[in-house]
């Protein structure tokens, strides 16, 4: 038996040189090989930019997308220094730029708060590069540095002496490596969210984006805001009618502990903080370290959150708004209805993995608690009326959330699934019993749903019909939510619960498509679904199960010849490559009840011929945003938003 198990040998053990591992598993680096990840590497290199601000060295920051899918990141900083490193007889920017875990990052006299803690960013960038070219501006003089993939083509060079009206700084122009990278397309509007928040974030840094690949004008926004936090909070808040002006506070806090039984040491952590409470049952939180922003949280969300809680159930019982029997509000009661936004800026934040997603740092926790608790505190006793609207909104989110909790008794996992629905159209499952083979397919009407039954895979394909359009969450509360028969169905279905509840070990389908009629009211329920999976199961989209299906506009026959079309342009290419055009017969389709069921299975359903579209969440603001926008209370927005659209839209008859 031992003879039939491979061994390893000493020839098995590989040591990776240089930037080999990055290029080797670019997932421990930059989060993958996607479009995230692409993106990823202009924030690395940003990134450097805004440690330069932090450090009071840089005021302009500069990132252009360059026709030929190249990307230029110019910032005003100090410059990388070009002299030679007494460690290794080389230019210190090579050794910058060329190895991991080397940078001014680890000196706390060049940088006393940076995001870059470990010296991987831009080598890992450069190691992603299929080439990538360095200038610096610094003592007079510009150097430049050649690399492909990492390893350096030139020695340090100087080119010329700085003119008079050129600043200082750093430039990198580098092209990702496709034959690594994933081929896709910047999304301008991800960057310039992302800068927005930077912007935002990083007081007084002018963070400038230009989109070269638009014709035959570019693409050019410019991002600059003194008035940090607050102006972040308004700007979130501008479709959402608020209950009071927003609380901030902006400290920096002495930190002091014992070191290793060696004695004590000390160092300043800066906390900026800033939340609104708006009148709707929608929460947004963004949490930054070293303008970072940590999407997962951490140690200051824990200390935020507490603090919040905490300080409403004081000042609640002193005043009397809560009884003595009454028991307290809970974070959930709290949270409901909130924007805030918590920045902190720390000499050695400890993140969760390279891609800084989450802070670990248990002593912020306390800081950020800390300073909220004054703040809040303070802001209550002076505004006492504001402080009762806020109060009121805890009780009203108290209730719906006990009733809600009524509510999800009746749809908990295991309970009769779909017992409580009083759907025309039940579910029709499928026969396979592991999870990530099946598919749940939510279909629009009894007719779809007739077709698609007949003409799915049994085997792992599970058919859920919905009678008409759902509630609009995004309006409604959860005990209201939980009162709709559909809304019941999917949580009955999917098997994960809803809120507090959920739990995505209980998923019963890898895959749950959206599939909808290819019209305007098949576009409103796939909208109404989005808006529902978003605000309560945001974790189906986060991990990659939320699909939209693609069925065809049109049927284009002509004779035995038939060809599915799923645009306007795709059928007109079909029409004028058949050999009669002027005899082609062509059908639209208004309806997925109007298809065949081998038809549907053929176009929309068949793992082998579909287009299946995966639903993201490039970024959780401007997602918030724009739900918040379309399918929210406020009409006026909305009502701009159509106006300013109206041209672009197209007649559906």
């Amino acid at each position: 038996m031992a003879d039939q198990i491979s061994r390893q040998t000493e020839e098995d053990i590989r040591l990776l040189r240089g930037l080999e591992a990055v290029r080797l598993r670019p997932g421990m680096y930059v989060g993958g090989t996607d479009i995230r990840a692409l993106h990823h590497m202009i924030y690395e290199v940003v990134d450097n930019s805004i440690d330069e601000a932090l450090a009071g060295r840089c005021s302009y920051i500069e990132v252009v997308l360059q026709e030929n899918g190249a990307i230029a990141v110019n910032d005003d900083g100090g410059g990388i220094p070009v002299g030679m490193h007494k460690d290794t007889g080389t230019s210190t920017l090579e050794v910058v730029m060329t190895n991991l875990h080397a940078g001014g990052k680890f000196s706390s006299s060049a940088y006393k708060v940076s995001g870059g803690l470990h010296g991987v960013g831009i080598s890992a960038v450069n190691a992603l590069s299929e080439q990538m070219v360095t200038e610096v501006r610094r003592d007079g003089r510009v150097y430049t540095q050649e690399y492909r993939r990492g390893v350096p083509q030139t020695q340090v060079e100087m080119v010329r002496e700085m003119g008079p009206e050129e600043f200082t700084g750093t430039k990198h122009l580098f092209m990702p490596d496709f034959s690594i990278m994933e081929r896709n397309e910047y999304s301008f509007s991800t960057l310039a969210q992302r800068f927005r928040e930077m912007a935002f974030v990083t007081r007084g840094v002018t963070i400038y984006l230009r989109d070269e690949r638009v014709k035959p004008f570019p693409r050019e926004m410019t991002f600059y805001f003194e008035g940090g936090l607050r102006s972040f909070v308004r700007y979130l808040n501008r479709n959402r009618p608020w209950l009071h002006d927003p609380v901030s506070v902006e400290r920096e806090i002495l930190v002091e502990f014992e070191d290793n039984g060696s004695g004590s040491t000390s160092f300043t952590v800066g906390v900026e903080v800033a939340f609104q409470f708006t009148d709707s049952s929608t929460t947004t939180e963004l949490y930054f370290a070293n303008t970072i922003h940590t999407p997962d949280g951490g140690s200051h969300q824990a200390g935020f959150r507490a603090a919040l809680t905490r300080t409403i159930n004081l000042y609640a019982r002193k005043v009397g708004m809560l009884k003595e029997k009454d028991a307290n509000f809970s974070s959930n009661d709290t949270l409901e209805g909130l924007t805030v936004i918590v920045s902190v800026k720390h000499p050695n934040p400890q993140f969760e993995s390279q891609t800084k997603v989450k802070l670990m740092n248990p002593e912020v926790q306390g800081v950020v608690s800390q300073a909220t608790s004054d703040a809040f505190m303070e802001f209550l006793e002076v505004n006492p009326r504001d402080a009762k609207r806020i109060i009121d909104q805890c009780m009203t989110s108290m209730r719906a959330r006990d009733a809600a909790k009524k509510a999800r008794d009746l749809v908990r996992r295991g309970a009769n699934l779909l017992e409580n629905t009083t759907l025309p159209g039940k579910l029709a499952d499928c026969s396979e019993q592991e999870p990530a083979k099946c598919e749940l397919y939510i279909v629009e009407g009894d007719s779809a749903g007739g077709s698609a039954k007949q003409g799915r895979d049994r085997h792992f394909q599970a058919i859920l019909p919905l009678r008409g359009k759902i509630l609009n969450t995004e309006r409604a509360r959860l005990n209201k939510i939980l009162d709709n028969n559909e809304v019941k169905a999917l949580i009955s279905a999917l098997g994960v619960g809803i809120g507090d509840d959920f739990n995505l070990d209980g998923l019963r389908y890898g895959r749950v498509i959206i599939m909808t009629d290819a019209d305007v009211d098949g576009a409103h329920i796939r909208t109404l679904l989005l808006t529902f999976f978003f605000r309560y199961m945001t974790p189906l989209i986060t991990n990659s199960h939320l699909y939209i299906a693609q069925p065809p506009l049109y049927l284009v026959s002509s004779g035995k010849e038939k060809h599915y079309a799923y645009t306007e342009s795709d059928r007109d290419v079909i029409i004028n490559a058949l050999k009669n055009p002027d005899k082609a017969n062509i059908q639209r389709y208004k309806g997925l009840g109007e298809m065949n069921p081998d038809q549907l299975w053929e176009t929309t359903m068949d793992p082998a011929h579909r287009t299946l579209l995966l639903v993201t969440i490039e970024d959780a603001a401007e997602a918030d945003r724009v739900f918040d926008m379309l399918m929210g209370s406020s009409v006026p927005p909305r009502r701009r938003f159509i106006t300013t659209h109206a041209k672009k839209a197209t007649l559906d008859v």
